[in-house]
């Protein structure tokens, strides 16, 4: 979508622009990793600027496809970083919104067969959702192994454990036309500091549509599900009034164009501005909906704003 200001797509702003935007814009939904931290270390400046967003009255929330690990999790690592101003209601991770769309929406009535990390199964947990125990013997197989009578959906996210036995029960599992096919985001991979790449998430996924003949339906970005969760736990979210921070484009621009909100592409994470001009002079319409309305270096180039309100406050 076009930006406001009369931006076209991909502009690098700065300064009073950045200002202007920040004064129009009441919701800021942020991605985590690349943009207000990498790992276990913020980015220089973000804390400063999410405190000072929320302080000014700004709605934040921070939109992750991280389903490793619960709310309360990352509630730690926000006050160990310094993102002092954070309360839990303002996280939206995939584990967390795929544990209300199979209570709230679904209201699936049986267990789920899980294939992911302990955070994973513990939001499904908080909200009374029954999931297949783990208990083959250690030499079990397809061919032997026990498989629950009752499941009704298989929820795939990123697994590090992940074995051939799980991938071969969620595909019999699928086998049967009522089993939900539910995957917490389509990420392909993720990039480590040492240069070299985790699988995601989407690369799981993958496996079992090619085994079981079906398509999962995504919960995290770019679905718009994430947003309807936001919508439906704080009042009057405006799509217009919103801007969506990200640090990838197949993903958090893309999850604010489904959703019709301005986005915002930092360059401090997994895609840079060349990726994004190839995408907006594609003659592939839908690769325009990848282009950011506006691109900063990182997040802390929003602080020379709040400094100029500061200033203004004193004068007056």
């Amino acid at each position: 979508m076009a930006g406001a200001f009369g931006f076209k797509g991909c502009q690098k702003i700065r300064g009073p622009q950045i200002r202007n935007l920040l004064e129009a814009k009441d919701f800021f939904l942020f991605d985590c990793d690349g943009v207000i931290w990498h790992g276990e270390k913020a980015i220089t400046g973000a804390a400063k600027v999410v405190n000072s967003l929320i302080r000014n009255g700004k709605n934040v929330v921070f939109v992750t496809n991280n389903c490793t690990r619960p709310r309360e999790n990352y509630m730690h690592k926000f006050s160990r970083l310094g993102f002092h101003e954070v309360m839990l209601e303002q996280i939206f991770s995939s584990s967390y919104c795929s544990a209300l769309y199979l209570r709230d929406v679904v209201k699936v009535r049986g267990q789920v067969f899980v294939i992911g990390c302990e955070g994973l199964r513990r939001e499904l947990q908080e909200a009374g959702i029954p999931c297949v125990e783990e208990a083959d013997e250690p030499d079990a197989t397809i061919y032997n192994c026990a498989l629950a009578p009752d499941v009704k959906a298989v929820l795939v996210g990123h697994d590090d454990k992940l074995t051939f036995l799980k991938l071969a029960k969620a595909s019999c599992y699928l086998r049967d036309p009522d089993c939900l096919f539910l995957a917490t985001d389509n990420d392909p991979w993720h990039p480590l500091s040492s240069g070299r790449i985790l699988p995601g998430s989407g690369s799981l996924t993958a496996a079992i549509e090619v085994a079981s003949g079906r398509k999962a339906t995504v919960i995290g970005k770019p679905s718009r599900f994430m947003f309807e969760c936001i919508s439906s736990q704080f009042s009057g979210v405006d799509p217009a009034q919103c801007l969506m921070v990200g640090d990838r484009l197949e993903t958090d621009m893309l999850f604010g164009s489904n959703c019709g909100l301005d986005t915002m592409l930092t360059l401090t994470g997994v895609s840079q501005i060349e990726e994004a001009h190839e995408y907006s002079k594609s003659e592939v319409s839908t690769n325009h909906s990848l282009v950011p309305d506006y691109v900063v270096d990182t997040i802390a180039d929003f602080l020379p704003a709040f400094e100029d309100v500061e200033e203004e406050e004193k004068s007056n």
